[in-house]
């Protein structure tokens, strides 16, 4: 069977991997607190085993990666992603919840490193930044339509959105099956596939890259950094908005569709911030995608602080779109300059070892946030995560130091 180009099917897979996800997430919290009845500390619990789920398998799975095949770890993760969200959205239990919390946890352990590796090793590394760029606008349109999809299923039924985004990454991994190809990977020869020895051998030549490359030791910490504040935010702003903001009459229409204006403003403003990034920041530039992940985590802090402090609305909003947009832009980046100091036998494992670390940070700073949350206010404990986040700028700027120490400028 013929398979798609590379490029294509990455376009295609990010196209349709956020069309899916939005169907599911526009109003999963929504889902979550309204239908399952679940508690703020419950909704960090339920974040916090994703992430330790993450945390634990993140290394695993990007080894299997580099030692197998990237395109069926690929496979293997979009399909475990989807059992997960049609068990979480079929059964509304706190049980099932965090069960369908595993599920997708592996699965997205499954495709994180992999995901990247891959196209890095089909185009080249000197084309990955583009493609990464690229792909991230098709995640945009996929992302609007998943909005949509999720404020129409979500007026019928809010569990119906999550049912059916989670059949749809099942049939995502179906389709990749067939049609993703798989040319510029390599795997371990025959005998050595079912070696433990192999596999520890590759995390080791990770570990040692990262030792070795003072530059990427800096960029683990910048991922670390970022896990570590964003946690409490990621579970607690839907409750802010709620409780603390509140949101405007809509006349008969549903509150949840105030969430899915909400997300389409947001991607659309990505979007255009994504276009001009592309146009005026190149991302295979080491000095400027740090100099602009730079500029996006100031972005993110100030939009953190008001978020926290205003109980006005449109302020609120505001906020919430910087926050919004300065995340989404700030990945291409982060993917582009890590996959620079890469070779093709680690580069699952490595990226795989920073989603770890963002993990990590997520699991530590989740429940510090929920206790927060619990003792003082929802509003303290987003304040408190955008103290967690200003260490980033040490480590952005030591990172900078690091490249022209490489450079010898």
């Amino acid at each position: 069977m013929r398979r798609l180009p590379p490029l294509t099917t990455y376009y295609i897979l990010n196209l349709l991997t956020d069309l899916f996800f939005w169907t599911i997430f526009t109003l999963n919290q929504v889902y979550q607190v309204s239908v399952v009845g679940l508690n703020p500390l419950q909704l960090v619990l339920v974040g916090t085993t994703l992430e330790l789920v993450v945390f634990l398998f993140e290394v695993p799975t990007g080894i299997i990666a580099d030692v197998y095949s990237r395109r069926l770890s690929v496979v293997i993760g979009y399909c475990l992603i989807g059992l997960g969200f049609i068990l979480e959205g079929s059964l509304p239990y706190f049980g099932a919840v965090v069960a369908a919390q595993v599920l997708w946890g592996i699965g997205y352990t499954f495709t994180s490193g992999a995901t990247q590796a891959w196209i890095a090793d089909e185009v080249g590394e000197e084309r990955a930044g583009q493609a990464f760029m690229r792909g991230a606008q098709f995640a945009q349109a996929g992302t609007l339509g998943g909005i949509l999809l999720a404020v129409i299923l979500g007026s019928v039924n809010v569990q119906l959105p999550i049912i059916v985004g989670g059949a749809l990454l099942v049939g995502l991994s179906l389709f990749l099956a067939l049609w993703m190809p798989e040319t510029g990977f390599q795997p371990a020869r025959r005998e050595q596939r079912n070696s433990w020895q192999q596999m520890g051998f590759t995390l080791r030549g990770g570990l040692r890259l990262v030792r070795q490359v003072p530059l990427l030791a800096s960029l683990v910490a910048i991922g670390f950094f970022l896990g570590l504040y964003s946690e409490g935010y990621d579970r607690l702003w839907t409750a802010h908005l709620l409780q603390d903001v509140g949101l405007p009459s809509l006349g008969s229409l549903d509150p949840v569709v105030w969430f899915g204006i909400l997300n389409a403003a947001g991607i659309g403003a990505t979007a255009a911030a994504t276009a001009l990034a592309r146009r005026f920041l190149d991302p295979d530039s080491p000095w400027i995608a740090l100099r602009t992940i730079f500029i996006n985590c100031v972005v993110l802090l100030i939009g953190l602080v008001t978020f926290a402090l205003t109980r006005n609305f449109a302020l609120s909003v505001a906020a919430y779109w910087a926050i919004y947009v300065s995340r989404r832009l700030n990945d291409p980046y982060y993917a582009a300059v890590l996959n620079k100091k890469l070779e093709s036998g680690v580069r699952a494992t490595v990226f795989s070892m920073s989603s770890q670390v963002d993990a990590l940070g997520q699991i530590l700073g989740g429940p510090l946030m929920g206790l927060v949350g619990v003792l003082l206010s929802i509003k303290a404990a987003i304040l408190s995560s955008a103290v967690l986040l200003l260490p980033v700028f040490y480590f952005i700027r030591r990172a900078e130091t690091r490249l022209r120490d490489e450079s010898g400028n």
